[in-house]
Order: structure tokens, then C-alpha cells, then sequence
């Protein structure tokens, strides 16, 4: 947060309105995503929530299309979320941030049985205070953000400004009041917005560096730091403390989006995980401030912001040996007039030799379902998939489902009853033809149909899976297994 208070006021006005319109492919979510300063994504119940400035939030039923009516009371500014045990805990700054109050803040937490604005169960407690800035000292309490340290069951919260040091409290997990005897710790400056979490044996300060506030020209980004001690020193990758202005980038602006901050982390499964934020200024919504997921990847021991996959015509190929998913169909060869290689003419002009049209070979295919099979990639049409977002199928946190197909038909991938894989002539539409698509940790893909045919609904479980080098099949996900994982091309 900064001194723009209008700017923040309108921008959190821009919650109330929906766009009577949207984009095929877009950088941020569907629907109506207009917030700043999100909280971490929090489930219940089967809904997503997340929390912003100003009061109030977003709802999703899928975690790809939201829209507004998620409910805090006590406004101010820059919330976080946690779950601990049956009941969740809110945590938000209330002036600060050179607001009305100016650097004089307060952070206070509260607590609810359910999310739900709609539950019988629906009532927040009364807010605690937990720290406080009385605007002279070189500090800004403001932009909490939550650990739950899995290590030790410890609560900590980091919170405050460029205005002065990010610090570093302790509170207690059953009652939300501050640790008794708890004294603040400074353990960064130069950022804002930041944000805990542990991963492998290091705790990671995420921290949002840049402007904010100034739509399209915020130049916002998160930077990161680590270390063994969740209380510093954090240091990024070439040694740097961020208590003296360090920080490894994990996303900045491209796309037609830009200033990322505020991150979030979410575990959806082993080895998948999506980092939230919002963006200052979507280019394709007017310049709005938008909620952003990106999928999280981790490289060397640092997370890094992965990218929303695009439709587009692919190869897919296996991690398990880097064949190609392709239709079992005859192999129909191109024909070359070919120079013997020790008796090269090197005076002849070159000649380019096009790649082998789909209208030469897929008269020769089956007419009805074609199973599949890996090869070797050899880019022949029966190999190359085009892969569509199908927007009215609703979606999954980071993307739509899509439809796949092979290129320049309407031939669709689809799931078997037997957890098998075939192509059908066309694309319906039915679930069985949706695909989730999701970028792994390290940088691969697992890919999973919507529904199987004859189970019970959505389906979280099943993957393409390489079952030999040959022989792709649906079965469990395995994270630990590159017979789950998938490369595009």
C-alpha cells in the first residue's frame, strides 16, 4: 500500500461493476476479478474466497471465474486468510499505509466458522488489535501477511512498508492475540506486502517492491528472499540481505498485465501448487486492478511464477522418455528425392521440402474412434494437437478447461469409461473431452479429463499416464512418477 487514497477507493469501487464482456484468453481470471490487495486464497466449503482492501471480496465456484460478495467487516486494508483447524482467521491492517490515519496504524485480527456469508454459521468476532504504528517511529503497521509454521505449529505475522522496516511478530494460533512478551523483530526494508512460507527446511519472505496504485504505470513486482530461520536473516540468491534491499524476482509485468503484488500460496496438490496476487493494471479491463494466479514452480530452491498455459498447436511428449502423443494410425511416408551423401552436388540450388499435409494422410485414417499411442515426434499431422480454451466450461485455479484436438480437424481427445484414452470424429463438448491442464513445480504438466465417464463428479485423480514408452493410459496422478508428466512443444 501507498499514499494514493483515491486511486485505492476507486479501485476497490471497480468490485461493484461487471463487465458485460470477456476476453478468450486473458492474463487474470474470468468473470468479474476486480481487487487490491488480495488476501491468500482460502477454501471452504467447495468455494474459493479471497479478501481485499477496503472490505468485502471475491467468490468462486471453480477458481477460474469469480466475482464479488465475499464479506469482512471493519474495512481498511491489505487482508490475509488462514485456515487453522475448523475455523479461519482474518488478519487486516486498519489505516496506515499513508491512508487517512497516515503511517499511524493498527493490525487486527478476528476469526469465523465458515467463509460462507450465506452459513447460519456466518459471524466474525470481535477484532483483536495485535500491533500498532503511531506514525513517528520509522515503521508502518500495515499489509499483514500469515505463517502457520508446519514445523513447529508457531504463528508468525510480517507486515508493514516502504515507509520504514518489514517486521516480524508472533501470535497465538488459538486465540489470535499476540504472544505474550512478543517483541517485534525488523527483518527487511525496500518492499511491502510480503508475505511468509516454508518450504524443504527454508522459510521464504516474499516481499512486493516497485509503486503501486498508479494503474498502468505501478511498476509493483515480488522479489523473494530465504533462510533457515524464519526470523533472518533472508537472503536471495547471490547473498544479498533484504534487510539491506534484496530480493530474487518470482514475477514482474508482461502480457498486458502489470504490477504484480501481494502473493499468496496454494498447495492443490503434491508437486502443484498456484501463487495469487492481484495486477495494478490489465491492459484488456481498462486498466483495472485484477486477481491474478499463476502456477508456482520451484527451480533450484526458489519459487518462481510460471506462466498460464496458451492455446496454441502443440506436440505433446512424455517426460517418461519424450515421445510423442499420437493417434494410432499408419505411418505413411513422404516421398524425397534423395542425393546420396558421399556424392553431394553442391552445385545444385537447395530445395525446401514442405511438411506433410493432413489432406495427404487423414483419408487413410479410421472414420470412427482412433486410440492413441506414443512415438517418435516426427511433427506428421497426426501428431500435432490444437489446444482451445473452452470458456463456458467453466475452469480450475489458473485456467479454463480445453478442448484438444488434432490440428485442422475437429478429431477430439477424449476419456474412456475403462480409464482408457481414444479420439472421437468431433468435439461435443461433454465432459469426457475437457481437459485441465496444470503446470507442475518442476516446470512439467499433468493433464487430467474433467470427468470420467460412469464416475461421480469432477475428476481430481486420474491423468494421462505413460503406462510403458508406447502405451498411454489414464491412471493416478503420482507427482514422484514422470509417467504423469507431460511437455509441450
Amino acid at each position: 500500500m501507498k499514499k494514493i487514497f483515491l486511486l485505492i477507493l476507486s479501485i476497490v469501487n471497480c468490485q461493484l461493476s461487471i463487465l458485460n464482456f470477456q476476453f478468450s484468453i486473458c492474463n487474470a481470471q474470468t468473470g468479474a476479478p476486480y481487487i487490491h490487495d488480495p488476501s491468500t486464497i482460502a477454501e471452504c466449503d467447495g468455494k474459493y474466497y479471497t479478501f481485499g482492501t477496503g472490505g468485502g471480496g471475491l467468490i468462486s465456484d471453480d477458481g477460474w471465474s469469480w466475482h464479488s460478495g465475499a464479506d469482512r467487516p471493519g474495512r481498511g486494508a491489505a487482508p490475509d486468510v488462514l485456515k487453522i483447524g475448523d475455523r479461519y482467521l482474518c488478519i487486516y491492517g486498519a489505516t496506515g499505509g499513508g491512508l487517512n490515519g497516515g503511517h499511524n496504524g493498527r493490525i487486527l485480527t478476528m476469526w469465523n466458522k465458515t467463509l460462507d456469508p450465506k452459513s447460519p454459521d456466518f459471524k466474525w468476532t470481535e477484532a483483536i488489535e495485535v500491533c500498532s504504528s503511531d506514525g513517528m517511529e520509522d515503521q508502518d503497521a500495515i499489509d499483514p501477511g500469515l505463517l502457520l509454521d508446519p514445523q513447529t505449529g508457531r504463528l508468525w505475522v510480517c507486515y508493514g512498508t516502504y515507509f520504514g522496516s518489514i517486521r516480524l511478530i508472533e501470535i497465538d494460533p488459538a486465540t489470535g492475540y499476540r504472544v505474550k512478551g512478543n517483541r517485534e523483530k525488523d527483518i527487511a526494508i525496500d518492499c511491502e506486502a510480503t508475505d511468509l512460507i516454508y518450504r524443504d527446511g527454508w522459510y521464504y519472505l516474499l516481499g512486493t517492491h516497485g509503486t503501486c496504485c498508479d494503474g498502468v504505470n505501478s511498476t509493483y513486482n515480488i522479489v523473494v528472499g530465504r533462510s533457515r530461520s524464519v526470523e533472518g536473516p533472508y537472503l536471495d540468491n547471490i547473498g544479498r540481505d533484504m534487510f539491506h534491499g534484496g530480493g530474487r524476482m518470482v514475477i514482474c509485468a508482461g502480457d498486458r498485465i502489470t504490477g504484480p503484488g501481494h502473493f499468496g500460496r496454494t498447495i492443490i496438490d503434491d508437486g502443484v501448487e498456484i501463487m495469487s496476487c492481484h495486477y495494478e493494471a490489465d491492459f484488456d479491463r481498462s486498466g483495472r486492478s485484477v486477481l491474478g494466479i499463476r502456477p508456482l514452480l520451484w527451480k533450484n530452491g526458489w519459487p518462481v511464477a510460471g506462466e498460464r498455459f496458451k492455446s496454441g498447436t502443440y506436440a505433446i511428449l512424455s517426460e517418461r522418455r519424450g515421445y510423442s502423443l499420437e493417434l494410432a494410425v499408419d505411418f505413411v511416408r513422404m516421398s524425397q528425392q534423395r542425393e546420396r551423401f558421399w556424392q553431394l552436388d553442391l552445385s545444385k540450388p537447395l530445395v525446401q521440402i514442405h511438411a506433410q499435409p493432413l489432406d495427404s494422410v487423414k483419408g487413410s485414417w479410421p472414420q470412427g474412434d482412433i486410440v492413441l499411442r506414443c512415438g517418435d515426434y516426427m511433427f506428421r499431422p497426426h501428431q500435432l494437437w490444437t489446444i482451445t480454451p473452452v470458456e463456458e466450461a467453466g475452469g480450475y485455479l489458473s485456467n479454463p478447461y480445453f478442448k484438444i484436438t488434432i490440428a485442422g480437424t475437429d478429431r477430439a481427445l477424449a476419456a474412456t469409461a475403462d480409464l482408457e484414452l481414444t479420439t472421437t470424429p468431433s468435439f461435443t463438448g461433454s465432459d469426457e473431452q475437457l481437459w485441465r491442464i496444470e503446470q507442475l513445480t518442476d516446470g512439467t504438466f499433468r493433464i487430467m479429463p474433467k470427468r470420467i465417464p460412469g464416475q461421480q463428479g469432477v475428476n481430481k485423480r486420474y491423468v494421462i499416464y505413460s503406462a510403458a514408452d508406447s502405451t498411454p493410459t489414464l491412471a493416478e496422478y503420482d507427482f514422484q512418477s514422470d509417467n504423469s508428466k507431460w511437455n509441450f512443444k
